[in-house]
Formats: structure tokens, sequence, C-alpha cells
């Protein structure tokens, strides 16, 4: 059997925290457009997270992001919940590169005050089967249905 030579695709990898509160609400942040390379989508809903840098484990990549883009600094604990491939993908020249995300749920010490960073324009806190509904725009089905099941 021959197999046709396929090219490889190129991923980033990027840690996702979902946040939730004492009332089992999902925390949720709406992205600023005008802080994206790609409009294409209009406005959607995401978890607060980022890209590993060089030299970051996972923990401080995951504590790093939720600080800038929450200002919380206190989680109580995160398990990892899931791994997929997302649905959108990130200019790059001519080409795109495609995002795993680590998705890891976080539990908080306590309710915190969210300070939003210029990467989004509103925050809310949901109910997982709205959260689910939400995140269909970034993540693929079979996350989104975890989610609406925690």
């Amino acid at each position: 059997m021959h197999f046709k030579t396929m090219k490889e695709e190129t991923y980033h990898l990027g840690i996702k925290a979902l946040i939730r509160n004492s009332k089992g609400e999902i925390l949720l942040l709406k992205v600023n457009l005008e802080k994206l390379s790609n409009h294409s989508l209009g406005a959607y809903w995401d978890i607060p997270g980022g890209r590993v840098q060089k030299g970051c484990t996972i923990e401080e990549t995951l504590k790093r992001e939720v600080e800038e883009e929450t200002g919380i600094t206190e989680i109580k604990s995160f398990t990892k919940l899931d791994m997929v491939v997302s649905n959108i993908r990130i200019p790059q020249g001519t080409d795109t590169i495609g995002l795993i995300l680590g998705i890891y749920l976080c539990e908080l010490k306590k309710n915190p005050n969210i300070m939003l960073s210029e990467e989004h324009v509103e925050f809310s806190w949901f109910t997982p089967n709205e959260a689910s509904e939400l995140l269909k725009v970034k993540y693929p089905a079979e996350f989104t249905k975890k989610i609406a099941n925690l």
C-alpha cells in the first residue's frame, strides 16, 4: 500500500482556563475584535488563556494568562479537563497556523473582582449550558458537550 505524501500541519500550543465559581458558573470573556488580526468571526466569547512561551511551563502559562486577562491571582486548584484542536486558525503570512488547546478546570478560592485586559471588552458568568453554546465558535462539539455536563 502506498501512502500519499501529506503536508504536516503546524500548530501552536495554548493553555486555557475554564474558571468555575462557587455557584458552578463559568467565566467567559468577550474578545476585543480590534486586537485580533482575524475579524471574520465577529465578536465571540472565550475562556482566558494564551500560548505557551519559550521556557515556560503549563502551570506558569495558565497563571500568567489568567492574571493578565482577568486579574485573578488566587486559583484554589486546576485539573486537566481536555485537549482539543481549535476551530479557529491564526493568520501567519499567506498561511494559517492551527491551535491545540490544553484546557484546565480551575476552582477559585473566593469570588474575585474581574479586571479585564485590553484583549477583552466584556465578561460574564454563565451556566455550563450557556457557556457550552457560546463557546461553539472556537471549540469543537465534543468539548462543548463536555462543558454542558459540568
